[in-house]
């Protein structure tokens, strides 16, 4: 999708110089982590949604705490500090479509962070654009939008990050999705 056609489907994304608004960061690889920390340091609100794996190693099991979106995490400020941002050992940019930082909707930050708050269990999903799209009707993500897919007798539900390119997927009970027309 070429980023004039994006500017066009997000006009309501636009960013703002002075509000405080988040952005997505893309960083270098695996360096979400020391981003989030540099981040605390200069005292700029972050979020880096993150799920836990389990790694066999060769004598034992590790949980480990990795990114939900490999390569990025979100900030929120104005426009006008993002050099606050850029400056920080490991960012590579903010996301931007024809050089300019598109915002995120505060809904879509807020869905991840209750979610992840009350122990949903998420988990990395490749992006999709066609499938089943439903509805989450009860729950702390009730009224987000979703595919549905089945993995092991059990429902999940992609949430997409559409700006990113970028999807979640999230369990859910069957009877607590509707599907949308």
């Amino acid at each position: 999708m070429a980023a004039g056609n994006v500017q066009c489907m997000f006009p309501e994304f636009a960013a703002l110089p002075q509000a405080q608004q988040w952005f997505t960061v893309y960083t270098c690889a695996n360096h979400e982590k020391n981003v989030a920390i540099r981040l605390d340091a200069r005292r700029v609100e972050h979020f880096l949604p993150t799920y836990t794996s389990i790694a066999r190693w060769k004598d034992r099991r590790v949980k480990l705490d990795l990114p939900l979106f490999p390569g990025y995490l979100f900030v929120r400020l104005a426009l006008d500090d993002r050099l606050r941002v850029l400056e920080v050992p490991g960012v590579v940019r903010l996301v931007s479509f024809n050089g300019q930082p598109y915002a995120l909707p505060d809904a879509e930050i807020e869905t991840l962070r209750n979610g992840i708050q009350n122990a949903l269990r998420f988990s990395p999903y490749p992006y999709l654009c066609a499938g089943s799209r439903v509805r989450i009707k009860r729950g702390p993500l009730q009224g987000i939008e979703g595919i549905l897919v089945r993995k092991k007798n059990i429902f999940r539900v992609v949430l997409s990050l559409h700006l990113i390119a970028q999807s979640a997927a999230v369990e859910v009970d069957a009877a607590d999705v509707e599907r949308l027309s």
